[in-house]
């Protein structure tokens, strides 16, 4: 354990480091807004199982069958996301992380780099889960009035979970590695992770959950909660912890002692034999990780035609720069899975415009389809903010340490900004203008609200990819070894406030001229001179704004490489 304690120092000093780092003024900012939003989530998260629980247990008897069964559930959900957030995250520290080739030349086993890696993997996939966890537990332990040795076996049950997790994927990845390149089995795994999202995501919401919440829709309460079931077998961890802890709601020692002792063991018994297991094939699997893996697609050809003739109408340097950067988009693996993700989404977005039960409503539909036609502006708007916060915002800081050869390149700063604004603008206008359009004429509304909506759409999407573009070379960086990340970063939370700030100004600015003009064009009424003139300030304003956001923040990111 020496060796492996030794190991670890590294990232213990470094995160003591950057906490010393923080005390400096400029870091106080983002450590009350990080902290904030935090707080205010945890808080937000409690509030609403609080809420939940409390209606659950005011219901006589049936309540508290739903409060156990939504307990089994979250804990399944749980578990399932530390199983794939630790195969991802195994597969990086210790396959990919750029340290490893110093570290395999130290004078220390395998075995222990193993053990190493693995429990900083396992800290790294586990920490925001459990911290999350704690308002939606603590809410079941005031609502039962729970006895303290349910927080205590709380705590411990989550870590025995969370260890679980993390050996199971550390003796996938393992034996995965022994048989394919860690680079392949990573393009693999995200690809196959995007596909079971897509069918788990279409598979819900073609369940129509929202008939759960009227149990008057089943033919009796067996049925019913039938349909809640969740995978119960008493050879499964979620089992043993789900069981716990209903054990320590209800104050029943024994029960709760023994299925904490089976989750305690297996746990154990898990990282016995990956201890056991690494010392025989993880250097092998590391060995065959620095192999260039080949690559699961090959570009797009057809009788000489290439997909980069396209480009053709492109200076020759913006051409070059607008190649690399497309190449470099579906080269990178976690990138285009993503893909297929956003298209899934996009069809339950639309989905559920269709399933809204508008005739069943006491409000008139025509009021309605063009309330939730006028949101559904915001709505695209967000989604488009998550989509430029996850594809646009890094697309400055993935140059890595190779953007000395952007500035030493004859192309301007300026036009290397605007290369990567428009390399995005183009797919993500088509697809919110689909978006709208769409789900417009699935509400039938009228035809002013489905030009409103085209035309703030038309402004909004440039704005939002200014934004994305300028304040994401404002906050580039280049020495990350994984640039996606920057999105979680001061940066692209700042990016996110103030995308949803500009969406919501131009929303509320439309809003009141909107109003006006409906109901006058529905009753048949004039518009007076203050009316419009009141309007066109509105709009005007909306307008302005939009302009603003595009053209300022790619100036002040110029600004900043340039002097960076």
């Amino acid at each position: 354990m020496i060796s492996v304690i030794s190991l670890l120092q590294p990232r213990v000093l470094s995160s003591l480091n950057s906490l010393k780092r923080g005390n400096k003024k400029n870091n106080w900012s983002r450590v009350l807004m990080f902290g904030s939003l935090g707080i205010f989530f945890w808080i937000g998260t409690f509030i609403i199982f609080y809420r939940v629980l409390s209606y659950f247990h005011s219901v006589e008897d049936f309540g508290d069958i739903l409060a156990i069964k939504l307990l089994s559930m979250i804990i399944m959900t749980f578990f399932v996301l530390l199983l794939f957030s630790n195969i991802i995250n195994c597969l990086s520290h210790l396959y990919l992380s750029q340290d490893l080739p110093l570290l395999h030349s130290l004078p220390v086993s395998s075995k222990d780099i193993f053990l190493s890696r693995w429990a900083i993997s396992a800290f790294d996939s586990s920490w925001m889960i459990v911290a999350f966890s704690l308002p939606v537990f603590l809410s079941y332990g005031l609502i039962y009035k729970a006895p303290a040795i349910y927080y205590i076996i709380f705590f411990a049950n989550m870590l025995f979970l969370c260890l679980i997790a993390s050996a199971l994927s550390g003796m996938l990845v393992l034996f995965g590695a022994k048989i394919l390149p860690a680079g392949r089995i990573r393009t693999i795994l995200i690809f196959l992770g995007a596909v079971m999202v897509i069918i788990l995501i279409l598979a819900l919401r073609l369940t129509r959950p929202e008939q759960l919440v009227n149990p008057d829709s089943f033919a009796s309460v067996v049925v019913y909660l039938n349909s809640l079931q969740t995978p119960n077998s008493p050879i499964l961890p979620t089992t043993w912890v789900s069981d716990a802890m209903i054990a320590a709601l209800r104050n029943e020692p024994y029960t709760y002692f023994l299925n904490f002792a089976l989750s305690v063991t297996f746990a154990l018994m898990l990282i016995f034999l990956n201890s056991i297991t690494s010392q025989k094939i993880y250097f092998t699997g590391f060995s065959k990780s620095q192999t260039t893996p080949r690559r699961l697609f090959n570009p797009l050809k057809y009788k000489g035609f290439h997909w980069e003739n396209i480009l053709n109408f492109l200076p020759r340097e913006s051409k070059a720069f607008a190649v690399k950067e497309i190449r470099t988009f579906f080269r990178d693996s976690s990138q285009w899975p993503q893909l297929f993700l956003m298209a899934a989404l996009i069809v339950i977005y639309l989905y559920n415009f269709s399933a809204l039960p508008l005739d069943n409503a006491p409000i008139k539909t025509i009021y309605l389809q063009n309330i939730f036609s006028f949101l559904n502006i915001g709505l695209v708007a967000s989604v488009l903010s998550a989509i430029s916060a996850r594809f646009v915002f890094p697309a400055v800081s993935m140059e890595g340490e190779a953007f000395w050869i952007v500035l030493a390149a004859p192309v301007k700063i300026k036009n290397f900004l605007w290369i990567k604004f428009f390399l995005y603008y183009i797919p993500l206008m088509i697809l919110a203008e689909v978006l709208i359009v769409v789900s417009n004429l699935l509400l039938k509304v009228s035809s002013f609200m489905m030009i409103l909506s085209i035309i703030t759409t038309f402004f909004l999407v440039p704005a939002v990819l200014g934004l994305a573009t300028g304040i994401g070379a404002i906050y580039a960086d280049f020495k990350s070894e994984n640039p996606a990340n920057t999105v979680t970063s001061f940066g692209g939370l700042l990016f996110m406030i103030i995308s949803f700030a500009l969406i919501a100004t131009v929303i509320i600015l439309e809003a009141g001229p909107v109003y006006q003009i409906f109901m006058a064009d529905l009753h048949g009424q004039t518009f007076s001179l203050s009316k419009i003139i009141w309007s066109f300030f509105s709009f005007g304003l909306a307008f302005s704004l939009c302009i603003l956001a595009i053209f300022y923040p790619i100036q002040l990111g110029e600004k900043h490489l340039i002097v960076k």
